[in-house]
């Protein structure tokens, strides 16, 4: 585990309004992705920095047990065009830990590794939490995703 500072940062993706509750995020954000995916959103995105795909966990109403907002995305060099049905939205970064897991996307990877994180003694700032879909995500069978966690 490793700490970090995190510069702000700009992201534009489309999101859904979710919650950890009787597995709602999970049909939610499996619905996110494949419309992402269908959709060809990342090729949609105008002014991407780089094709590394953010998922990132913000506007929580308290914490990972209450309602947020996931966005599913890639940094941009600004928000002046936001293309209809997507999201646009500035991160203010900050201090976080980053974890990694690694391994098949389709054998449960992501969530087992969000419920080890949701275990671990972390002094969690919920502010925007990200996974990190990067050139080493590109074989779903052996895929490494990087975690970074906000922090106070």
């Amino acid at each position: 585990m490793n700490s970090l500072k995190i510069e702000p940062f700009k992201v534009i993706g489309i999101s859904v309004r979710t919650t950890n509750e009787n597995g709602q995020a999970g049909t939610d954000i499996s619905n996110l992705w494949a419309r992402f995916m269908q959709e060809k959103i990342m090729e949609a995105i105008p002014n991407k920095i780089d094709n590394t795909v953010y998922s990132i966990y913000t506007d929580y109403e308290k914490d990972h047990t209450r309602p947020y907002t996931t966005i599913l995305g890639c940094k941009v060099e600004s928000l002046n065009d936001i293309p209809d049905g997507m999201t646009g939205k500035s991160f203010d970064g900050g201090n976080y830990v980053k974890l990694s897991a690694k391994g098949d996307l389709m054998e449960g990877l992501i969530i087992n590794k969000w419920i080890e994180i949701w275990g671990m003694d972390l002094d969690r700032a919920f502010t925007a939490d990200l996974e990190v879909f990067g050139e080493k995500a590109q074989n779903p069978a052996n895929a490494e995703i990087d975690f970074l966690i906000a922090v106070k």
